[in-house]
């Protein structure tokens, strides 16, 4: 990936989701939906695009388990071991989320994070400084795309920005495996 345009792709990408914008962009699964998790009606751009009921959750990305203390009110020691011996990319559901975007906290107030290792997420989270939603470039229902090629039209219409990185890359991949912590310290895997 070229160093100058990742660059100017990330600013561009910052620009947009600081107005509260969408972005359409390559993560470390699959080609994603983004906005700024924090902003409410960013969010709702997210759910009237995938023509989702705000009732299903939406997963957020973050760039370092450092962040998790100020969107999480208390991070149990299992998930920073299971975050520091992954090398796939991993989905933690937390308990008590907070900072975020109120459509984007799940009823019983739980919140799906992942630490993105991706170059170009991690990049732009970090710069931006807030964690951004993730969710698949499909309507809802539909399967979700591989590669760039697969995303419809009607999705890359309604979106805010799509980033120009990574469009002919095919990725051997599949969705984040998924884990929810339990408030006893236990935790159970909702997809593998």
């Amino acid at each position: 990936m070229h160093e100058l345009s990742m660059k100017l792709e990330i600013r561009n990408c910052i620009d947009v989701l600081r107005k509260g914008g969408t972005i359409l962009y390559p993560t470390d699964t699959i080609w994603g939906i983004g906005c700024d998790a924090t902003n409410t009606k960013a969010v709702q751009k997210v759910f009237k695009i995938k023509k989702r009921m705000e009732s299903k959750s939406l997963i957020v990305l973050l760039d370092r388990k450092e962040s998790l203390h100020t969107y999480i009110s208390s991070v149990p020691d299992i998930a920073l071991d299971l975050v520091d011996s992954v090398t796939t990319p991993l989905t933690i559901i937390y308990p008590n989320a907070k900072n975020l975007a109120k459509n984007i906290i799940a009823n019983d107030g739980t919140i799906a994070i992942r630490l993105v290792r991706h170059e170009f997420c991690y990049k732009l989270i970090r710069m931006f400084g807030k964690p951004i939603v993730s969710t698949s470039a499909n309507i809802s229902g539909q399967p979700s795309p591989l590669m760039f090629k697969s995303i419809t039209e009607e999705i890359i219409s309604q979106v805010d920005y799509v980033v120009n990185l990574s469009r002919f890359e095919v990725k051997e991949t599949k969705p984040s495996t998924i884990i929810r912590l339990k408030t006893n310290g236990e935790f159970e895997i909702i997809r593998k």
